[in-house]
């Protein structure tokens, strides 16, 4: 059984490497390019009022809703139209944790709304620590790039120019 994060009818289909990633979701993800970015949710964490990074990252382009999820050192996620934001988050052990559906957060991820897809790239890390090999999925604004990252068994959200240790794919 696939852990679901608490999100009814979220299936994630974790694979590793730039080469899988690119041949089961590159022409999808640059079928992006050139549509407007019209909604941003994450996972909120009520009682410490913060992003509850475990969870997928939903990026809604004109109803083409991109959910990326990274977990352990090197799983990415890459999921289309599973998730309703709508419904009502129940995680599935006993932590207790208050979990909803947030948009508008973080200002800097929100302020990417209405801007056009420039490029999609799945970029791998060549730094030479712990996180090397795994891969980010980099989506680039007028602003600068938007990355979906691996912050080592959660998600990481990135902004502005990317470091030079990516090693840059172009997906499709």
């Amino acid at each position: 059984m696939v852990f679901d994060f608490g999100i009814a009818g979220y299936q994630p289909g974790w694979l590793n490497g730039v080469d899988e990633i690119a041949d089961r979701h590159g022409d999808r993800l640059q079928s992006l390019v050139g549509r407007r970015l019209t909604y941003t949710w994450l996972v909120w964490d009520d009682d410490h009022d913060e992003w509850f990074a475990d969870c997928p990252v939903v990026l809604d382009f004109a109803r083409e809703r991109l959910e990326v999820n990274h977990q352990k050192f090197d799983d990415l996620s890459i999921t289309w139209n599973s998730i309703d934001v709508t419904q009502r988050l129940e995680w599935p052990t006993s932590d207790g944790f208050h979990l909803r559906w947030r948009d508008g957060v973080p200002t800097v991820l929100a302020a990417r709304c209405g801007q056009r897809l420039e490029a999609v790239e799945l970029l791998e890390w060549t730094g030479d620590d712990l996180a090397a090999g795994t891969v980010t999925v980099g989506l680039r604004f007028a602003d600068g790039w938007l990355t979906v990252y691996n912050a080592l068994d959660e998600n990481g959200l990135g902004f502005g120019d990317l470091p030079l240790e990516y090693r840059r794919h172009r997906p499709g």
